[in-house]
């Protein structure tokens, strides 16, 4: 039962990160329109880079290739993405409140990435 469940959570922190990271290419304007508004520099570039990254760390994800590292990596990602599209201290009314649900949900997505790479950093250990 412990494996179905860290199974399970793996693969859907996975897709996550897979379908944004395909979206970023199938509605890449919309994208890069909101990155603008956000203030992001080099945002044709970023995006590009933040796509293939969320499509590549999710498949190795699914794989349970690289866990530790790549689940770190992605919760770099989540903070740097928290800080620079949910920044809700610039906003109020609905549209606060909404940056505020995402930045708040988006620290979910954080600890559970900091628990599964501390998951399989244990795990590795025990195999040593």
């Amino acid at each position: 039962m412990n494996t179905l469940l860290l199974t399970a959570g793996r693969v859907l922190l996975a897709l996550y990160f897979l379908i944004p990271g395909i979206m970023k290419f199938a509605s890449w304007d919309m994208h890069i329109q909101l990155m603008e508004k956000h203030d992001m520099p080099f945002t044709p570039v970023l995006l590009g880079l933040a796509g293939i990254f969320q499509i590549g760390a999710a498949l190795l994800l699914i794989a349970n290739r690289f866990t530790w590292l790549v689940a770190l990596l992605l919760a770099g990602l989540v903070l740097v993405i928290n800080v620079s599209l949910h920044d809700f201290w610039n906003y109020s009314g609905i549209e606060g409140a909404h940056e505020m649900q995402n930045f708040v949900k988006n620290l979910g997505i954080f600890a559970g990435l900091l628990v599964l790479s501390g998951h399989a950093l244990a795990e590795r250990d025990k195999q040593v």
